[in-house]
């Protein structure tokens, strides 16, 4: 069987170069840990693959071992995560991983997952970024398609607002606004994505949580493996953690960290995104948006 990579690891970043090809990692990666949701150990292989394959989970732990595409149609639900799906396997919790591949520019990857969920580690994408730096990633041969997009789109619900412009970078913009939590208030951050950005300003952000939001979920098993050990928990005015923040506005980068997983699952594009207030269901939701109109102006 031939090696899919043609050149040694690169540290370009994804969108250097108006033509540049498409990316795999070198060697096979292998993790375990635990499913936030379903509380169970978990193991998760990252494997080099073809040309033009895309970025597919793969549940070796069923018989028949069935192929589930990171992309926008597999979407099968948003509780608080974005699961993907053929309408009977599953495999939950993909954002953070997939954000960490899409920072990385890598294409093709072949997810083994031996569990339904992808391990959450600290709730972060941190363990996801050393797992692609121990793997290595290099260029195939065939080329990648960044698609622009050339008018603006929005998608609004409520106080929930997402927009694209047209950019020759793919920028994120969120604004994070939670008036009843003095200790998350309103922050705001802005981040053009590159590989070495991600790594220092985005990946260790955690997933978090008011703790008056999240009681109930635990109270009725639907968060088995969560800790403080993984996710931020804020319970009246002060965050519960130990340790404390990574940043003073760790919430609103993570958000920008699902918003990248979540649009992850739109093929590489550029366009400045600005979100207000967005989650996982709107994400999706200006997700399969977004894969229209850049489609059709593409095609």
């Amino acid at each position: 069987m031939s090696f899919p990579c043609e050149l040694s690891a690169t540290n370009d970043s994804q969108v250097a170069p108006k033509k540049i090809r498409q990316r795999t990692l070198q060697r096979c990666v292998s993790a375990e840990g635990i499913g936030l949701f379903s509380g169970e150990k978990v193991s998760l292989k990252l494997c080099p693959t073809g040309e033009n394959t895309g970025v597919v989970f793969q549940r070796v732990d069923l018989p028949h071992k069935p192929i589930l595409p990171a992309r926008s149609e597999y979407v099968q639900g948003t509780p608080r995560c974005t699961i993907i799906g053929n309408g009977k396997e599953i495999v939950q919790t993909v954002e953070h991983l997939l954000a960490a591949l899409r920072a990385y520019g890598i294409d093709n990857v072949l997810i083994e997952l031996h569990g339904s969920e992808v391990p959450i580690f600290d709730g972060s994408s941190l363990r996801f970024v050393e797992m692609i730096e121990e793997a290595g990633y290099c260029e195939q041969g065939a080329e990648k398609q960044m698609m622009r997009l050339k008018t603006p789109i929005y998608w609004s619900q409520g106080e929930i607002h997402l927009i694209a412009l047209p950019s020759e970078e793919y920028r994120i913009s969120y604004t994070l606004h939670y008036p009843h939590s003095k200790t998350i208030g309103t922050q705001f951050y802005s981040f053009a994505l590159d590989a070495e950005g991600f790594k220092k300003e985005i990946a260790s952000s955690r997933t978090f949580s008011i703790y008056e939001e999240i009681a109930p979920m635990i109270e009725k098993g639907l968060v088995k493996g969560g800790s403080l050990d993984n996710a931020v928990i804020i319970k009246g005015d002060e965050v519960v953690n130990p340790g404390g923040l990574r940043y003073s506005d760790e919430m609103a980068r993570h958000k920008v960290l699902d918003l990248i997983g979540d649009l992850s699952l739109v093929p590489p594009f550029l366009a400045h995104v600005i979100a207000v207030r967005s989650g996982h269901g709107s994400n999706n939701a200006f997700a399969e948006k977004l894969l229209n109109q850049i489609t059709m102006e593409n095609s």
